[in-house]
């Protein structure tokens, strides 16, 4: 393959991609239907003109006829008269009359079967504009149809790469995370209250036990509660009678 075959190729092809991506459907179909029409008029003004050259021909081929017959009976008449060469002239002009009428009459035959056809062209022609026009505007609402479907496929294609929504969804996020903050926050003061609170409740009785405690050590020995009611006497214990004890409890804590 040539360099410039496939250039030309490559140039066709870049010049069919460029004309389908222009064409519009809805513009298209207009388009054909306006040109069927226009098709099916010419069709009309073509089987008008057969039609008149089929009616000439025939005409034409019906005056040779009777031209053919005219100079017949003229030979006929000479003859009768005596007049041998004049009827002689007369059949030759018969005999050219009636070659005339032969190749018009081949030629109204051919013309007969060319405007059979034409008709059936212009019948067929009117029957597919009919049809086209009655689909047209079926075709034209699928086509808008498809369209606002693939421009709504676009739109929700390019959401997700839009730089707009993007920031949306950022913000959303700031905002969320603003919030878990605040609550967090939040809560940590309703803890640090709390906790406040309960030492202020648990205060009293600590301060309670710890002004008892004051008071006894204050008061002396004394100052320990004793039951209530008569008490019996308390002895009174020697130092030396202790000792012995204590040395007791020494000697068992060496031991162990």
């Amino acid at each position: 393959m040539g360099f410039f075959d496939r250039l030309g190729r490559l140039v066709r092809a870049n010049a069919n991609a460029a004309v389908s991506s222009m064409e519009d459907p809805v513009k298209i179909l207009d388009q054909s239907v306006a040109d069927m029409q226009a098709d099916l008029v010419k069709l009309r003004q073509a089987v008008a003109t057969a039609i008149a050259s089929q009616k000439r021909l025939r005409n034409q081929a019906d005056q040779a006829e009777a031209q053919s017959k005219t100079w017949y009976e003229r030979a006929e008449l000479a003859l009768k008269k005596g007049e041998e060469d004049l009827a002689r002239e007369a059949l030759s002009r018969r005999k050219t009359f009636q070659e005339t009428a032969t190749s018009l009459v081949a030629q109204v035959q051919g013309q007969d079967a060319q405007v059979e056809t034409l008709k059936k062209s212009l019948v067929a022609l009117e029957g597919k504009i009919a049809e086209a026009r009655t689909k047209k505007d079926m075709l034209k609402a699928r086509a808008q149809a498809a369209k606002a479907q693939q421009q709504l496929q676009s739109a929700v294609g390019s959401i997700g790469s839009n730089t707009a929504m993007a920031a949306f969804e950022r913000m959303e996020d700031k905002v969320e995370a603003m919030e878990a903050q605040s609550q967090a926050a939040a809560e940590l003061a309703g803890a640090d209250l709390e906790s406040q609170f309960m030492a202020l409740e648990g205060g009293d009785d600590v301060d309670d036990e710890l002004a008892n405690l004051r008071q006894k050590l204050a008061g002396g020995p004394e100052a320990v509660a004793l039951p209530a009611g008569d008490a019996p006497a308390v002895k009174e214990v020697k130092v030396s009678e202790v000792d012995a004890d204590l040395e007791e409890l020494k000697k068992s804590i060496d031991k162990l």
